[in-house]
This record gives C-alpha cells, structure tokens and sequence, in this order.
C-alpha cells in the first residue's frame, strides 16, 4: 500500500520502465498491455469526445493551444502530454489545473494488482491514469497527444471525433523507420475509419502517404484555411516555428465547432493568447529573463534544431551563450552541424538514463570547431553561463527536452 506522493512516484519510476530513461527497451511492440489496463479499472476512455494529436514536432504545442481555446469557450477540457518538466503531473490537467496527488497515489494503488500481472510500461501506466482521471472528473472533452509514433502508441486506443498530424521528421529513426515515408505511416495510424482528420505542414512525400491512409480508411480529410492575421500576431506561444502550429490549432477549432462542439471565437482567441495561463505549458521559447536575455526550448530532433537556429539568428546581440545537452539516440552530427559556430558552448549530461556524457559530448563540439566548456549538470552551465553572459548578450538552453527539465528545476 503507497501511503504518500512522493512514495507513489519512486514507485512508478523505479518499478517501470521509462522510455526517457531507457529509450525502445520501455517499447511494447502493441496496445495489448493498455488494453489490459483500461479493461481493469471500466474502460474509462468510451463515451468521451476526444482530439487525438500526434507528429515529429509541435504536437505538444498544438495540443496544448487547443485545449486553451476549449476551456475559454467554457467546456471543461482534459489535456494529456509528456513528457513532464517538472512534476510528474504536468502531463495531466484539467482546465490547467495537474492531477491531483491523491488521485495518482489512490489510482497506483488500486491497479496495483494489474501492474504485478501485466508488467506494463510507465507511460502505459500514465495513460490509463489520464484517462480514469477524466472520466471521474466528468470533463466535455479531452485533448490527447500522442507519446510517440502513432499506430502503436499508448494513446491510439480512443475513437476521436478529430486527429490531426502537425509535422513529419526524421526522429526516431531507430522505432519508427528510417525513411520520411514509414514515419509518416506510423503517424497516420491514429486516423480512425469515418473519422475526420487534418494535417499541418510537412513534406509532400510524407502528406502523400497519410492521405492515401486516410482513404484507405474511408476517413474525412479536412484542407486547411488560412490563419487570421489578429490569430498570429495575438498568440502567445511565439516562436517563429509556431505559425504552424497556430495555423494547424485555428483549423482543428473550426473543425470541431462544426463537430457539434460550438465556439466563440473571441473565447478561441482569448485562450490561444493565454495558453500558458489556461494550460500550464512551458519551455517552448520561453523568455526567463530580459537581463540578460535568457531563453529555454525542447527542441531536440533535426528540424526542431533548425528552426530554433533560424530564430536564434533574429536576435541582435554581442554575445550567445548556449547551455547545451542531449540524448544518445538523436543524430548528434547532423545536428551539431546546424549550431552557431560564434557561440560559446556550455556542455551538460540530461539526468535520464539515455543522455549523452557532457564530456563525450563536449569533445565532439571541440572536434567541430566549437567553443565548450564541460559543466556536467545543467545548473552549473547555466551558473557559468550567467557569470560570463553580459547584460546585451543571450543565454539559450536546449538541445533536449531533459535539459530544459533541469534548468528549469534548478532555477
């Protein structure tokens, strides 16, 4: 019997395996073990109107944008992302507001006897409790992204009245496939017979597949139209790389408005220009300080570093300072190639299990012609980073998801 939070989360986190930690090794290869699990506490994901959102980038920033408009049109909204930045229960929330501690310890200790029978994943374990939390709270509808691919992924047990794909990239090459055309295909597989869906941009060769999917399910494929002016400018998630996904979240609105979900869209814009407000979201372009400029993003694959690059470029200052780190299985040289040379690099290991040594890593940045210091935690990069950062220049942490988790836990 888990008696406290903190207790129930050593649990979880020690028990099963995480995909952060361990990458595929925390991979079942079907949903059978979610299925198992759903089935064990009533299936709580039936009879609930759902948006399913999945893709290489973005899809948490979409998600996210969405869920905000939901909840100031007034309906109570459930939205279910990771990984989490700070506290395990970001992932979950409803109208903003995380799931509750006592439900995560008094839900871990009623499947219990599912988790000695089934020896699920971590993340099939977080979806199940999503979903039960939704379902006891009596939300109008719920806003689910995708963890990772898309046909075999936890989340891809629900019928919903939408899916969308905001992006197709290179990214988990090693699970999903080595080309843009079977990455796209997994992606595709959260788009349900006579359903509806849309897609944001991406490569014609990847939007050629999902639509042939899509038909191939007798699905309802939905165009696009063109962002307002008044919905770009009044976002308030702004980096360049969201036009996007602002665009993708503006056409999923007018789509569910159609889907017996009626929106005002003053309400639509007032939560798309206070989704961190209406959501709890952080670390995309996020502005920690104005002296010097400091600036996080979890941007981590190929394109995600690209455009974080191009937007690092419109900043007139004397200086940049990166806090730099990432993960083992991303395509380090590919993406080191993209980096600013005129930066000095301040190097650091991700705390999860897959990242990569700040020493292996900041040799790799010397070899390429890079200025780095090995720092080994993100706080001490950062620490160093700001003592040698003046006032006109600019600090920016990336380079993965989990660096941005510990700066962001360490300031």
């Amino acid at each position: 019997m888990l008696l406290n939070y903190q207790q129930t989360l050593n649990y979880l986190f020690e028990k099963l395996p995480m995909f952060q930690n361990v990458g595929k090794l925390a991979l079942t290869k079907d949903l059978t073990n979610t299925i198992k699990l759903l089935d064990f506490v009533g299936n709580p994901h039936l009879n609930t109107r759902w948006i399913h959102i999945g893709g290489t980038n973005g899809k948490g920033s979409t998600s996210s944008m969405v869920a905000a408009a939901l909840t100031a049109n007034g309906y109570k909204t459930g939205l279910y992302t990771s990984p989490h930045l700070i506290d395990f229960r970001e992932r979950i929330r409803i109208d903003g507001e995380m799931i509750t501690e006592q439900f995560v310890i008094d839900f871990t200790n009623k499947i219990a006897p599912a988790i000695d029978e089934i020896s699920p994943s971590f993340f099939e374990i977080t979806v199940a409790m999503a979903f039960e939390y939704f379902k006891v709270c009596e939300i109008d509808i719920g806003v689910i992204e995708v963890g990772l691919g898309g046909r075999l992924d936890s989340t891809n047990v629900i019928t919903p009245i939408l899916s969308a794909i905001t992006s197709i990239g290179l990214d988990h090459t090693d699970i999903l496939g080595n080309t843009i055309e079977e990455i796209a295909l997994e992606k595709a597989g959260i788009i349900k017979e006579n359903n509806n869906y849309l897609i944001g941009d991406m490569p014609t060769n990847a939007s050629t597949v999902i639509r042939n999917f899509g038909e191939s399910v007798r699905a309802n494929f939905i165009q696009n139209k063109p962002t307002p002016i008044l919905w770009e400018t009044s976002a308030s998630l702004k980096g360049s790389y969201q036009k996007s996904n602002i665009n993708l979240a503006y056409n999923i609105l007018l789509s569910v408005n159609s889907l017996n979900v009626p929106l005002n869209n003053n309400s639509s814009l007032e939560g798309i220009s206070n989704v961190n407000k209406f959501t709890g979201l952080r670390g995309r372009w996020e502005i920690i300080n104005n002296h010097p400029l400091t600036i996080c993003d979890t941007g981590h694959n190929y394109d995600g570093v690209q455009f974080i690059v191009e937007q690092l470029k419109t900043y007139n200052c004397k200086k940049m300072h990166i806090v730099w780190g990432m993960v083992k299985d991303k395509d380090v040289t590919a993406i080191l190639e993209l980096l600013p040379k005129n930066a000095t690099y301040y190097v650091c290991k991700p705390s999860v299990i897959r990242g990569q040594d700040s020493t292996i890593m900041t040799t790799l940045l010397t070899n390429q012609g890079f200025s780095a210091f090995d720092c080994e935690t993100a706080a001490n990069a950062f620490k160093m980073a700001s003592s040698s950062c003046e006032t006109d220049g600019l600090i920016f942490v990336g380079g993965s998801t989990f660096v941005v988790a510990d700066f962001l836990n360490s300031i």
